[in-house]
């Protein structure tokens, strides 16, 4: 038997029922009483799940296709079914904002495979005080003035990218380049120099073993944890057990040598290692006790973390803001116009990056048409009414972000296409006031490195648009993929020319 809830439904019925534990199907009603798929042992509906996705995956969509429905096509194919374990589909932007503000209300919904947590217990996967405290002592590493001196690690990342795709493009000529894949290397160089400094080298394998890890925990996650299985002796857990000591060991070593020279008197780094220390140190000399600080393993997860938060999100920013500009020329033409009008062929600087409005009026739009995270879940801690719906405790709250941002209620007629425009007078009057653009979540728990990732991403912007022109090859597929971050499934090759 079902769960019977009462539900206002918006003039489009957009907040559903569905049944989770992968027996997940989804519903649209005022007052029912809701029946899921029969239970299946183990696998539930992850056979199906995972059928729809591959079969999503197995063909290209047109630039006019359904995002949505590529991203998430279980979800919107079970439209209309309903089960015994509610999860609610959330798109009406002030219900999104009551649960992305309330967080402590609603907490994050952790991903029940043990084997993803040996990636990052880091700051995105706290709850509560341990998170309010973390949150607190990171902050000051991402504040703008602080930013502001990683700009010369953000040059000197993009600037040898630059340099390689001027060795192999050829004068007076066109070559075709798979960006995506120097995007991905860029922005981990970013990371890696922004996050350790002067251990920068050490600092790279550290985010080398992260990348192998996370192809381990992206494979395990599409198939059934069974209980214990993370225990047995296989080729796979001894080597996802050997990266995570490897890395642990290298960030123990550097946050060893980091406090021994603080403690020597050498001013902190202007590296995120180095102000995350800093501010530790002072929450726990404020307070007098190292309950009030994060441990040595918590900083360690955090560091961990710095490489995902960092380099996912910019390098599929890049990437999906350089196929946009390939596909609408007179964009592109601008954004150049202005880069060369406000900086010309000279150095990116801060102040320069800070007025480049059309730059940023295109990220954005970027940002709403491929937000790298395309869904984000929470849970209810205890029984809740929102809205007019009431929720009994551990109801799952699922945000679909592609579908708010594709919305033609609150984007208009036109929310399928590319309209930087949108964004010409700021993202208020953009989104009229309502939280309808989340590609960095929202509320307290907003992403804490989105300062960071725009100013990576107009940098890196700014620098191509001052040398090379380009355009989409031939050979580009368009094939979105939901990986940690959406990201182009077959590549971004690209024809450039040198200016």
């Amino acid at each position: 038997m079902g769960v019977g809830v009462q539900v206002e439904v918006r003039k489009k019925p957009f907040i559903n029922f569905m049944e989770i534990s992968y027996n997940t199907t989804v519903t649209a009603i005022s007052v029912a009483i809701l029946l899921g798929n029969k239970y299946k042992l183990l696998y539930g509906d992850l056979k199906e799940l995972t059928n729809k996705l591959n079969e999503a995956k197995s063909k290209p969509i047109n630039f006019s296709g359904d995002v949505p429905q590529r991203l998430i096509p279980f979800f919107c194919d079970s439209i209309n079914k309903n089960g015994p374990y509610p999860v609610v589909l959330i798109t009406e932007p002030e219900h999104v904002k009551e649960i992305l503000t309330k967080n402590y209300v609603y907490q994050k919904q952790i991903h029940p495979n043990p084997f993803s947590k040996i990636l990052a217990l880091g700051l995105s996967k706290l709850e509560e005080d341990k998170w309010a405290k973390h949150r607190k002592i990171i902050s000051p590493a991402f504040q703008v003035e602080k930013l502001k001196h990683m700009l010369p690690a953000f040059y000197q990342s993009c600037s040898e990218m630059i340099s390689k795709w001027e060795e192999i493009i050829p004068n007076e000529t066109s070559f075709e380049l798979d960006v995506w894949p120097d995007f991905q290397l860029m922005t981990s160089e970013v990371i890696s120099r922004t996050a350790f400094g002067s251990s920068y080298e050490e600092g790279r394998i550290v985010f080398e073993l992260q990348r192998e890890q996370a192809e381990h925990v992206t494979d395990i996650s599409r198939t059934v944890y069974i209980p214990g299985t993370r225990f047995l002796p296989t080729k796979r857990n001894k080597r996802m057990l050997e990266i995570k000591k490897q890395v642990q060991t290298t960030i123990r070593r550097i946050i060893d040598k980091r406090l021994m020279a603080m403690e020597a008197g050498d001013p902190s780094k202007n590296d995120l290692l180095g102000i995350l220390l800093e501010s530790n140190m002072k929450e726990i000399e404020q307070h007098g006790s190292k309950d009030f600080g994060m441990t040595t393993i918590e900083v360690i997860e955090e560091c961990k973390l710095f490489y995902f938060a960092g380099q996912e999100t910019t390098s599929v920013l890049l990437v999906w803001t350089m196929i946009l500009l390939c596909l609408h020329p007179e964009w592109q033409a601008r954004a150049r116009e202005e880069v060369l009008q406000v900086i010309g062929n000279e150095k990116t600087n801060f102040e320069g990056l800070s007025r480049l409005k059309i730059v940023t009026m295109i990220l954005y739009e970027t940002l709403r048409l491929f937000p790298p995270v395309p869904t984000y879940r929470r849970r209810n801690k205890d029984e809740v009414k929102l809205g007019e719906l009431n929720l009994p405790a551990g109801v799952l709250l699922f945000i679909p972000t592609v579908l708010i941002h594709y919305d033609k209620e609150l984007w208009g007629e036109d929310a399928k296409e590319f309209k930087p425009e949108r964004f010409s007078e700021g993202l208020l009057k953009a989104t009229k006031g309502h939280l309808s653009f989340i590609p960095f979540s929202g509320g307290p728990r907003v992403c804490i490195g989105q300062n960071f990732a725009m100013m990576e991403a107009k940098m890196a912007i700014a620098m191509i648009l001052q040398k090379f022109s380009f355009e989409l090859s031939p050979s580009y597929t368009h094939a979105l993929v939901a990986s940690f971050a959406l990201r182009p499934q077959y590549g971004a090759p690209l024809v450039m020319r040198k200016l």
